[in-house]
């Protein structure tokens, strides 16, 4: 594994992963959390054009956040936000 250059981005989505799950799996952070954080990465995008923030880096990293909701919702189960 030496010699291999790895993007710090790459590391940083690996890491933030991992800790989203193990806050899951350890009942710190529910199913409703995690909802709650796509719904803000979503809200994202159509922010990205009066933040200092890529529409691409945005929409990207809402893809991320939905496959992660889908896999905490298959693996750890969970109630789901309520919706008003």
């Amino acid at each position: 594994m030496e010699g291999v250059e790895i993007d710090s981005g790459e590391k940083a989505i690996i890491i933030l992963q991992s800790l989203i799950c193990y806050l899951r799996e350890k009942n710190m952070f529910s199913r409703a959390d995690i909802e709650e954080l796509k719904a803000r990465v979503d809200a994202r995008i159509s922010a990205a054009e009066t933040m200092p923030c890529d529409l691409a880096a945005a929409t990207a990293a809402a893809r991320e956040m939905e496959n992660l909701e889908k896999y905490c919702g298959k693996h750890y189960g969970g109630k789901h936000r309520r919706s008003n």
